[in-house]
């Protein structure tokens, strides 16, 4: 309390001279709940990130060297430069950018946060948001000098269509004070490339997208029987991944949240606050069009409908 007391002294002394020049009022009750009472915050956003190395230190080391986080532009391959010629982006591409983030607090207490594109296309759509990622090297590191190359030239890019994010203060497992974060992504991985060196493994031409790109279609009422918890009356929201699938947008959603483990609660393995990562559903095509191994090409790999769900993790130290 005394540390809150000085910070708020030394506030009042920074904000005197302001106040004597422009006759600041302090605000009545009714101002404040005009100002509290808002239905929201809109934050609009571009940037690019570039880390040099970022390392998780155990007995040794993991790295990942520099990394560079930004457009489309990003990657160096020749269909992220040619999606900013066909001037999808409306710019040059290098900034990860249009970014519009809507905050609203729910009455139950809910956060909401949705990120969305300030683009529209002449149809009034939005444009998809580009980003582009690479990474030097990820390396495992020893002490005595060792070293091993797990992943180098690291190269992508893609398109976010869209991304909910949902604080859930609902209490989980009947413990007070808890919550779920809840994450649901609609995108693409249009091109990724990389090497797993201590493998002499190389993928190029890596694509990620919805399961409607290609093989078998599985049209609005397949994909209403995966997306939604009931089918015959699919919500608003399971309506609209089953729209962005048909846009072409790989579908995922995550629940984050503290909990138990996996083991039986009456074995001695049972593990008690640990961090829980549940899948709820995960829906994408995947393509591989070079399998590079020993240097030659041996052929391109297709996964189609590729549907991940009922997956649960729990993550803790050791």
């Amino acid at each position: 309390m005394k540390g809150l007391k000085k910070i708020a002294l030394a506030t009042a002394v920074a904000a005197a001279p302001f106040a004597a020049h422009a006759e600041l009022q302090a605000m009545d009750d009714t101002a404040m709940g005009a100002v509290t009472g808002q239905s929201g915050v809109t934050i609009e956003l571009e940037t690019r990130v570039s880390i040099g190395e970022f390392t998780y230190k155990d007995e040794g080391t993991f790295a990942v060297s520099d990394i560079v986080i930004g457009g489309a532009a990003t990657s160096d391959s020749a269909s992220a430069d040619g999606y900013i010629q066909s001037g999808a982006t409306g710019n040059d591409g290098r900034l990860l950018d249009d970014l519009k983030i809507d905050i609203d607090i729910a009455d139950d207490g809910d956060a909401i946060i949705h990120v969305g594109s300030l683009q529209e296309d002449g149809n009034g759509d939005a444009v998809p948001i580009d980003w582009g990622m690479t990474a030097g090297a990820m390396e495992l590191r020893g002490n005595g000098g060792q070293n091993t190359v797990l992943v180098s030239n690291l190269d992508a890019w893609g398109l976010l269509g869209a991304l909910d994010i949902r604080v859930d203060t609902d209490d989980v497992g009947g413990q007070a004070g808890t919550g779920t974060l809840n994450l649901d992504a609609a995108f693409t991985v249009q091109e990724m490339s990389f090497d797993a060196d201590f493998l002499a493994l190389g993928i190029k031409e890596m694509s990620i997208k919805s399961s409607e790109a290609g093989g078998e279609v599985l049209g609005q009422d397949g994909l209403v029987a995966i997306l939604a918890e009931d089918p015959s009356a699919p919500t608003a929201e399971e309506l609209r991944k089953v729209g962005l699938a048909q846009k072409g947008f790989a579908i995922a959603g995550i629940s984050v949240y503290k909990g138990n483990g996996l083991a039986d609660s009456t074995s001695s393995l049972a593990k008690t606050d640990v961090l829980r990562v549940d899948v709820d559903d995960v829906l994408m095509d995947v393509n591989i069009g070079q399998t590079i191994i020993g240097g030659a090409n041996i052929g391109t790999i297709g996964i189609d409908n590729l549907h991940i769900s009922e997956t649960s993790l729990a993550v803790y130290g050791h």
